[in-house]
């Protein structure tokens, strides 16, 4: 049995020496004990070799990302990453091509640690902050942290070069840092007493960042899964957290009253303007066969928006949506879910008319994501102006457009979905579906099936109408 005790837990240098050595020497992986400086005590004496006394052979080389790899993962406090980076060594002098396995399941404990190390190097970057402390030779910024891993030692030269000029030091529990400006030094661990509680320039920070807090954009949980409140008390910021979280519901309404308030006077200009710069869209190619531009149709006022894949024949020859037998079967499925469509805005996802010309006919032909993309820009200017709160995309082209991402409608049918302004987005077929479907019975089944969706998002609407 081979013990390797290594000065540091970071010393990836010395795993890196130790390691090659070993591997050269094709000492299995479950003959070597890892640990650090003398941890293991007296419970191995009589059983452990010195690594020294192992003869080396000649050497070899790995693949470059394991080096990143292993300089990183060796960060994590895992006890177990010394063995899980000389085993996977060992498979990968073997094998190098393991190295772009992503199935391998070391490979990918492996990497998981190293990007629990990447967060945790973030989380210092990010929440680490400085107090200003008056001393003999002037003053000196000092700063308490607490990392999940081995990092503080990966992050000095961060904090080196973002605070150049100032004179600071870094404490936490296993290592300290001390940079007087032209030297880093390294000192021991220290506690959390030995950091100053707080300056004059934390009142000043607190002031501008109540001022620059935006509740419209407020996320609890988003925000709690970035910044968790273990950080919380390194940062001045965060004892107005809690207050500015309570004042967020008042304050966002009152914002949005004054924003619907001053948009509602300009809306019904914006969109005009808005249908105009539409109808010469050259964003993509589609508008050198279509007949015209079909853009949205409907009052600018409401809660509610339908959107469809694209014009069909009929609609590019009349200029508005859902006119043809598509729209026919939209207008009895809106007719039995109890939905008045002059209550309602519908628009398509992509605004000319796709198709293949097969003698007179011209048969409809599915738009490709850059048609697709091309065309967001229209629906997302219609959102801005129209601001419904909630979004009914018809059928998988609309999904796309609407979520931003390829998505099934057996996937993301029948639940809500955040929307990134703010508003729900929910997920149906395209009405052109139904015709589709051959056999009667199961068209009916489908038909009502596409009802009952209906039925549900307008009770959806009456919620957050009320």
């Amino acid at each position: 049995m081979q013990v390797v005790s290594l000065s540091q837990p970071d010393d990836f240098d010395s795993w890196r020496d130790v390691a090659r050595k070993l591997a050269t020497a094709e000492v299995p992986a479950d003959h070597v004990i890892w640990q650090m400086g003398n941890e293991a005590g007296d419970l191995l004496a009589g059983v452990a070799t010195e690594v020294t006394e192992v003869a080396e052979s000649a050497p070899f080389s790995v693949p470059r990302p394991f080096l990143d790899l292993a300089r990183t993962a060796i960060c994590h406090s895992d006890r177990e990453r010394f063995s899980l980076l000389y085993a996977f060594l060992l498979r990968l002098r073997r094998a190098p091509e393991l190295i772009q396995d992503r199935t391998d399941p070391m490979l990918r404990r492996l990497e998981a640690l190293a990007k629990e190390v990447r967060r945790d190097i973030h989380k210092m970057r990010a929440f680490l902050r400085f107090r200003e402390v008056d001393g003999e030779d002037g003053a000196r910024f000092v700063a308490w942290y607490e990392p999940d891993h081995h990092i503080v030692r990966s992050n000095a030269g961060f904090f080196v070069n973002r605070f150049a000029s100032m004179r600071w030091s870094i404490l936490t529990p296993d290592v300290s840092l001390d940079w007087d400006g032209a030297m880093l030094r390294e000192g021991p661990g220290a506690i959390r007493a030995d950091a100053p509680e707080g300056d004059p320039v934390e009142e000043v920070w607190k002031t501008y960042y109540s001022s620059i807090f935006n509740p419209a954009r407020l996320k609890v949980g988003a925000m709690l899964k970035e910044m968790p409140r273990k950080y919380w008390k390194n940062m001045p910021e965060t004892a107005l957290v809690p207050a500015l979280i309570a004042g967020a519901r008042a304050r966002e309404s009152a914002m949005v009253d004054a924003s619907r308030a001053e948009i509602g006077a300009n809306a019904a200009g914006a969109w005009e303007a808005l249908r105009e710069e539409a109808s010469a869209c050259t964003r993509c190619h589609l508008y050198k066969h279509a007949t015209q531009t079909v853009f949205g149709d409907g009052p600018i006022d409401v809660p509610l928006m339908f959107v469809g894949e694209q014009p069909g024949d009929q609609e590019d020859l009349a200029g508005k949506p859902f006119v043809g037998p598509a729209g026919q079967v939209f207008n009895q499925a809106l007719e039995q879910a109890g939905i008045d469509r002059a209550r309602t805005y519908v628009t398509n996802a992509v605004k000319h008319f796709k198709f293949e010309q097969r003698g007179k006919r011209r048969i409809h032909s599915k738009p490709n994501g850059a048609e697709i993309e091309a065309c967001r820009w229209w629906i997302e200017q219609e959102r801005d102006v129209i601001r419904p709160q909630v979004t009914v995309a018809l059928g998988a082209t609309a999904a796309r457009s609407m979520l931003g991402k390829v998505v099934t409608i057996g996937a993301a049918r029948g639940q809500a979905h955040r929307l990134e302004d703010g508003g729900e987005g929910w997920v149906t077929v395209h009405p052109s579906f139904l015709l589709r479907i051959q056999d009667r019975e199961q068209a009916d089944a489908e038909f009502a099936r596409f009802v009952e969706d209906l039925k549900r998002v307008w009770d959806r609407v009456a919620a957050l109408t009320r």
